[in-house]
């Protein structure tokens, strides 16, 4: 089972410029809204016509502009699950579950497919309701049954969750991974969360501006993202451009700051970054030592050790479970953000808008990239 793609398709302003290969695997897309991930699901379902290139799904040629083929999107045996479901309202559970099948299919073998879908998605005396009746949740299942009643030779998935409640989608997330285990070929996965995307895939793409920045597995987008693309879309909040400065030293112009690191530097690097929740905070609030207009004469990370810098406090905003942090770069007036864990942080050691605190990026957890 597999997918191989080499497509270009134009607008007045905007080009798509893909092309990448696909086992029997989970493949996410990640990136900015309107650089393409969806663009390319409805090229390889047929709603969408590629200016050039081909399609290759399972040894099936579904488009190749040299040899003027262009299968129909009811000759490809593709399954797509937009973000809205897109079920028939006027059809009920069981009709729309069937809808996925050929119309060539014999009465009964239909009857006993639909009703192995609503046993497998927990919708076992559903089939008579209609979409209108269901919740979200549910709605999904039944489009996640017609999917697989066609038995497709590709699933493709558009941000499934989207719609979704934050109660509904830990439970639909569970039947999902279940029903990918199950699948023998290619799924393609978009989505705007890295952290859904990790759970799900495989291997992840980001796509940028119609391109491939970068395609690696999960665990190396986020860990070693090598494009500055995949680091905007790796969870890393706090980015910048960078300069070299020496091996292990480089300086980082949005806070005005000069950052050791572990690894070593490429003499081309042109940004970095380093996580929220990676920052340390390293003064002692309980000694007064963070009171504002307080200066640790740190600005450069020296006099106090590696990568410890003075920051204004400029805004805090607090979840359940966490802290929000913005920080303001005296040189620069830039922002950082900095993620406080409440359950390890006593309430008076919490920070404070308008404090002066001592912070540390640890030099493990800069992430540096070169494109």
């Amino acid at each position: 089972m597999s997918l191989s793609l080499d497509i270009q398709k134009s607008f007045p302003t905007f080009s798509l410029e893909l092309a990448f290969d696909a086992g029997s695997e989970t493949l996410g897309f990640l990136g900015a809204s309107g650089c393409g991930k969806s663009l390319t699901l409805r090229c390889i379902a047929g709603l969408e016509t590629p200016d050039e290139g081909r399609i290759i799904v399972n040894g099936t040629t579904f488009f190749d502009s040299a040899a003027k083929i262009n299968l129909t999107p009811q000759e490809r045996k593709t399954a797509m699950l937009f973000q809205n479901y897109m079920l028939f309202p006027n059809l009920t559970v069981a009709e729309n579950i069937a809808a996925g099948l050929s119309p060539k299919t014999p009465k009964l073998e239909a009857k006993k497919i639909v009703e192995e879908q609503l046993e497998l998605f927990g919708l076992k005396g559903f089939g008579k309701r209609y979409p209108i009746r269901l919740s979200g949740g549910q709605q999904q299942r039944v489009a996640l049954a017609r999917m697989l009643a066609a038995k497709p030779g590709i699933l493709m998935l558009d941000e499934p969750f989207s719609a979704l409640d934050a109660h509904l989608k830990s439970g639909l997330e569970q039947e999902l991974l279940d029903l990918f285990d199950r699948f023998e070929g290619t799924i393609l996965y978009v989505s705007h969360d890295i952290d859904e995307a990790f759970r799900f895939c495989d291997r992840i793409a980001v796509i940028d501006h119609g391109r491939l920045a970068e395609i690696a597995p999960a665990e190396a987008i986020v860990s070693k993202p090598t494009t500055y693309a995949s680091l905007k879309v790796s969870g890393v909040k706090n980015i910048s451009a960078a300069r070299y400065i020496d091996k292990h030293t480089v300086e980082a112009s949005a806070w005005g700051l000069t950052l050791k690191t572990a690894q070593e530097v490429p003499r081309e690097v042109t940004h970095l970054g380093f996580g929220a929740s990676a920052i340390k905070r390293v003064d002692n609030p309980k000694r007064g030592s963070s009171a504002k207009g307080v200066s640790h004469g740190v600005a450069n990370g020296s006099a106090k050790g590696v990568n410890k810098f003075d920051f204004e406090v400029a805004r805090v905003s607090e979840s359940r479970f966490e802290c929000s942090v913005i920080l303001r770069a005296p040189a620069t007036g830039e922002y950082v953000h900095w993620r406080v864990g409440k359950r390890n942080t006593a309430k008076d050691e919490l920070p404070a808008r308008g404090e002066s605190v001592v912070i540390q990026v640890p030099q493990d957890q800069i992430y540096l990239v070169s494109k």
